[in-house]
C-alpha cells in the first residue's frame, strides 16, 4: 500500500479525522508512515476514556424528585441553571475539539452528535447523552446504540418515557430504525408498532438514571423483522443490528461525512461488508477509510464543506486564542447555523451545501477578520419563529437568540497568541511565505491568486506578513472546503 507523501494529501486526513494541523504537525507527519500517524496520532488510545466535559456536578443539581413542589423562584432557578450549564458544556466540548491530542475522537463525536441528534433542557441529561457518545466514539456501534438508546435525554426527546403497554407511543421505536440504524424504506409500519410494544417500559427516573418499568412493559409474543419471539428493547437492537441493512446505512452516513457527499456504491458495500463483520467496531471502520488509497484522490480532496463548527475549530487549533468570553462561540455557532444541543431536528444537521446560502456564506468569509481583526459585527443572525422551537426549547432558543443581539453590539474581544504559528514558518524563505501558508491552509491551491495576497499584505514585518496573509488566505472561498 502507497504511503502518503505529500503535504495536501497529510492536510486532508488531518481534516477529515479532525479539524486541521499546523505546519510544524505536518512536517513531522512527513517523516512517518501512514498507518503510525492514523493509529497513534489520530485515533490514539480507544479504550482510554476522554477527558470530562462535565460542568455541572451530579451533586450540585436539586432534587428533580421536587420538581412538582418547586416554588416559581425556585423553578426559575432551576431553568436559570439549566440554560447556563448547557452554554458552559458547549464551550467546554469545543475546547476539548481544539485541544485534543487525538482530534479524531471528537470528530467522531461531532459526527454522532447529529447522528444522535436529541435536544433537551437538563444540562444533566445533556451531560450524560455527551459522555455516552464521546466514551463510544470510536468503540462498537452496537454499545454505542444501545448506551444512546436508554438515555434520559434520547428516551424523553423521543417519548419513550409515555411509551406503555395499554397506549403504546411508536416515536422512539420509529426513529431507532429510520435515522439510527436501518434508513427509511426497510422496515413496515407492522415493525415500528411491534418495536414500540417491545420499548415499553422504557424510561427514567427522577436523578437521570435509565429505568425499566415492569408493570408497563407488553410482555406479549411480538413479530419484527421476520423474527417472532417476546421481545423486550434489548432484543429489537439486537435484531436491527443483524441487519446487514444497518451496517450499509451507517457506512453510508459515514463515508458522506468523512470523504464525499457523492457516495460510492462499491466502496461502501466494501467497507460495509467489513464493518458488519467486525461486529460494527468503529474503530476498524475508519482506520479502512483512512488507509486506502482512494482516500487520497484529488477528486475526493478537497471537495467537502466545512461545517460551521469544524470551520470555527480549525480556526483555533491553528491560531492560539482566548476569548473575553468563551461564550461567543455561541454567537459564531448561530449566526453560521449549527448551535451544539440544538440541532434543528431529530434527523440532524443536514450538512453539505446545506451549510452555505448568500449570508451565511458572506458572513463565512468575514469570520477570520472578524476574529482576528476583532472588526464589529454588522451581522444579524436570522430571526427565529415559535415554530423552530418546542415548549421550552423555544424560550431558550429566544434567549439565546437576545444574547446573540447583545453581543453583536460589541467587538469579539479575543487575545491572539500568534506566537506558535509564526514560529512554524521560521524556516521558510521570506519568498516562499505566501505559498507556503496557503500550501498548509488550504486544499486546493491553484485557485488562489498569489500576487493579490502580496497586494495586500503587510510588509513592514516578517510576522505582519505571515498575520495578513494567513487571514487572507482564511478569507477565502477555498478556506470553506476540506
Amino acid at each position: 500500500m502507497a504511503e502518503v507523501v505529500h503535504k495536501t494529501q497529510l492536510q486532508h486526513l488531518a481534516w477529515r479525522a479532525g479539524f486541521g494541523e499546523t505546519l510544524p504537525v505536518i512536517s513531522d507527519w512527513e517523516s512517518r508512515r501512514r498507518k503510525e500517524i492514523v493509529n497513534k496520532v489520530l485515533i490514539g488510545p480507544v479504550k482510554k476514556p476522554p477527558i470530562s466535559v462535565d460542568v455541572v456536578a451530579v451533586s450540585d443539581l436539586p432534587d428533580y424528585r421536587k420538581l412538582k413542589t418547586m416554588t416559581p423562584e425556585e423553578r426559575k432557578n432551576l431553568r436559570e441553571m439549566n440554560n447556563q450549564g448547557i452554554k458552559d458544556l458547549n464551550v467546554a466540548w469545543v475546547t476539548a475539539m481544539i485541544k485534543s491530542e487525538h482530534p479524531l475522537r471528537e470528530k467522531m463525536s461531532l459526527f454522532w452528535h447529529g447522528h444522535f441528534a436529541c435536544r433537551t433542557q437538563n444540562i444533566l441529561f445533556n451531560q450524560q447523552l455527551l459522555a455516552v457518545i464521546r466514551d463510544n466514539a470510536l468503540g462498537d456501534f452496537g454499545d454505542l446504540l444501545s448506551a444512546v438508546s436508554k438515555s434520559p435525554a434520547m428516551l424523553q426527546f423521543l417519548n419513550n418515557q409515555q411509551n406503555r403497554k395499554q397506549h403504546p407511543n411508536e416515536n422512539f421505536a420509529r426513529e431507532v430504525m429510520e435515522l439510527f440504524t436501518l434508513g427509511r424504506g426497510n422496515y413496515s409500519e407492522q415493525d415500528v408498532k411491534e418495536a414500540a410494544r417491545s420499548f415499553t417500559g422504557w424510561g427514567f427516573d427522577e436523578g437521570g438514571t435509565f429505568a425499566f418499568r415492569d408493570k408497563q412493559h407488553d410482555d406479549g409474543i411480538k413479530s419484527l423483522l421476520g423474527k417472532e419471539g417476546n421481545f423486550n428493547g434489548d432484543d429489537v437492537l439486537k435484531i436491527l443490528l443483524e441487519q446487514k441493512q444497518t451496517a450499509k446505512f451507517i457506512t453510508t452516513k459515514i463515508y458522506k461525512y468523512f470523504v464525499s457527499e457523492t457516495p460510492d456504491e462499491a466502496r461502501i458495500a466494501t467497507l460495509s461488508e467489513k464493518f458488519y463483520h467486525s461486529g460494527y467496531n468503529i474503530k476498524s471502520l475508519m482506520r479502512e477509510i483512512f488507509m486506502a488509497d482512494w482516500f487520497y484522490d484529488s477528486s475526493i480532496v478537497g471537495n467537502r464543506i466545512k461545517s460551521p463548527v469544524e470551520l470555527l475549530v480549525g480556526i483555533r487549533r491553528a491560531i492560539p486564542m482566548t476569548f473575553e468570553k468563551e461564550e461567543t462561540m455561541l454567537l459564531f455557532q448561530r449566526v453560521l447555523g449549527q448551535l451544539l444541543f440544538y440541532p434543528p431536528n431529530v434527523a440532524g444537521w443536514p450538512g453539505g451545501r446545506n451549510w452555505i446560502d448568500s449570508s451565511s456564506l458572506m458572513f463565512r468569509l468575514r469570520v477570520p477578520q472578524v476574529i482576528l481583526y476583532s472588526q464589529a459585527f454588522n451581522v444579524m443572525p436570522k430571526e427565529l419563529t415559535p415554530e423552530m422551537g418546542e415548549g421550552g426549547n423555544y424560550k431558550m432558543t429566544l434567549q439565546i437568540n437576545d444574547f446573540l443581539k447583545r453581543q453583536f453590539a460589541k467587538k469579539v474581544n479575543a487575545t491572539i497568541d500568534w506566537s506558535p504559528y509564526i514560529q512554524g514558518f521560521s524556516d521558510v524563505p521570506r519568498e516562499n511565505l505566501a505559498n507556503e501558508i496557503a500550501g498548509i491552509l488550504l486544499q486546493q491551491t491553484n485557485q488562489i491568486n498569489r500576487s493579490m495576497l502580496e497586494k495586500y499584505a503587510d510588509s513592514s514585518s516578517r510576522d505582519n506578513y505571515i498575520k495578513t496573509v494567513t487571514i487572507d488566505v482564511m478569507s477565502t472561498p477555498e478556506y470553506q472546503l476540506c
